[in-house]
């Protein structure tokens, strides 16, 4: 999985991909990869990440907004 990691790092870098930009995107597809997991059952998928369901429902709400860079295409 480091490897795994790496490479994508690499990737955002060279790419010079924001971190903050980098970071929100990692987060939205894991929670929607836990989410899709648990069929759907946001109370499963809070419970499996260690968070309260409005949290997550809350991560979920809305797609992320760009930040201060609108030509990056993520």
């Amino acid at each position: 999985m480091r490897q795994m990691l790496e490479e994508l790092i690499a990737e955002l870098v060279r790419m010079e991909i924001p971190l903050e930009i980098a970071k929100r995107e990692l987060e939205r597809v894991y929670l929607e990869k836990v989410l899709e997991a648990h069929g759907g059952n946001q109370s499963a998928a809070a419970r499996a990440l260690g968070m309260h369901r409005n949290t997550l429902s809350k991560k979920l709400e809305h797609p992320m907004a760009p930040l201060r860079y609108p030509a990056v295409n993520c």
